[in-house]
């Protein structure tokens, strides 16, 4: 990717993009997840807590305060994080509905380094509550809202990652 065409959105270095981001757990449907995001001394984002199967459960997440985010132009997101070698998803919102559709790509959160990965828009798929939807108009970059960061996929017990930026490119 070449760095000159590269926008950041968020860089958790920087004291304005230190805002929380709101925890969003299966415990809204009677799960027993939890997770939390905090701002490390290093200033990049944490995201850690514990998925639980329990009560049908099954995924944490953390969202990004509403804003908007013209990504027109962009061929994706590239975003620099390490982890515990865990499956994630970064989701791209176009409304500000609490319970709206995500777009969701999937990752893995290197274990201990830091690394950078660009995740292509057409990667992203529309889904309602982690299940993809066939009949959801397609994600347009323009009209981004809010950004998310979810554990899922029958991942049971504590998790860990660490998120130094998002740009997009």
């Amino acid at each position: 990717m070449n760095n000159s065409s590269e926008k950041t959105i968020f860089d958790f270095s920087n004291p304005a993009d230190q805002q929380p981001w709101e925890s969003i757990d299966d415990r809204i449907m009677g799960g027993s997840s939890e997770s939390r995001s905090e701002i490390t001394a290093a200033g990049s984002l944490r995201f850690s807590g514990t998925v639980s199967l329990e009560n049908q459960g099954g995924f944490a997440s953390v969202r990004s305060p509403a804003g908007d985010h013209d990504l027109a132009g962009a061929n994706g997101v590239v975003i620099r994080i390490k982890g515990d070698g865990q499956r994630y998803k970064l989701g791209l919102r176009i409304d500000i509905f609490f319970d709206g559709v995500s777009y969701l790509a999937g990752f893995e959160a290197p274990k201990d380094t830091w690394q950078e990965i660009f995740l292509p828009f057409d990667l992203f798929a529309p889904t309602h509550h982690v299940q993809r939807l066939s009949n959801a108009a397609p994600l347009d970059p323009a009209h981004i809202r809010s950004f998310v960061l979810l554990i899922s996929e029958e991942q049971a017990g504590p998790f860990e990652m660490e998120l130094d930026w998002i740009k997009v490119g």
